[in-house]
């Protein structure tokens, strides 16, 4: 009786982990086109893949497509463990409905750009905090890491073991995403103020994220 309630709960487990990872990626991919209509830059990744999608001719979903295959032969020779569904949901989902939000944008429109700059305020403050949100969510469903997202992680993971030192994360990443930014703006990609901002958010909020969602991880336990 008890193997059972116990299947059923991790059965439930995973069912929301990936509904909550499904919902966040394509929250993610909606936000990061809004951002760019507003002038202002989506996150560090979807600047640099805006400015190579560019260079290259291409779409900004099947660019950034192309680009998390290439990265994901990469990390899963280093690490399988970050690979899970998650990872073909950030991949796909991501740029699909980017594009998608683009196009149904100008569909209803007319236009992909917001014209004043109170209005571009206005759309870009909740929009940038709903996309840090979801990309926490995302990346903590425990269901794999985008190719990009594990790059950090593998980061993370090498230099504690070197140094022997707990090194927190949210450093990593944000240096990760700083350089991953310089590239960006030298390759003219949709650099701009939330770029910078999600430089000093993204790796807090994955943090909070996670202690919000996992606090059993973060119990002290009384010395013996």
């Amino acid at each position: 009786m008890n193997g059972t309630l116990k299947k059923v709960k991790c059965d439930s487990s995973k069912t929301k982990n990936m509904i909550q990872m499904l919902l966040s990626v394509i929250v993610m991919g909606m936000c990061v086109s809004i951002l760019v209509m507003t002038q202002f830059g989506p996150d560090p990744c979807s600047a640099m893949n805006y400015g190579m999608a560019r260079i290259l001719g291409l779409s900004f979903g099947v660019y950034q497509i192309l680009f998390n295959l290439v990265l994901l032969v990469f990390v899963l020779l280093i690490d399988r463990s970050l690979f899970g569904p998650g990872t073909f949901g950030n991949m796909f989902l991501v740029g699909i409905s980017a594009d998608f939000t683009t196009w149904l944008v100008g569909k209803i429109f007319g236009t992909t750009e917001i014209s004043t700059f109170t209005m571009r305020m206005a759309v870009m403050i909740p929009t940038l905090i709903i996309f840090v949100f979801a990309a926490a969510v995302y990346m903590n469903s425990e269901l794999g890491t985008a190719p990009y997202d594990a790059l950090p992680y593998l980061i993370h993971k090498r230099l504690c073991a070197k140094t022997g030192k707990k090194i927190r994360f949210r450093t990593v990443r944000m240096i990760f995403d700083g350089l991953i930014t310089l590239f960006a703006f030298c390759i003219k990609g949709e650099v701009g103020l939330i770029t910078v901002l999600m430089i000093v958010s993204l790796g807090p909020a994955i943090d909070a994220v996670d202690k919000l969602l996992h606090p059993q991880k973060y119990v002290v336990k009384p010395e013996q």
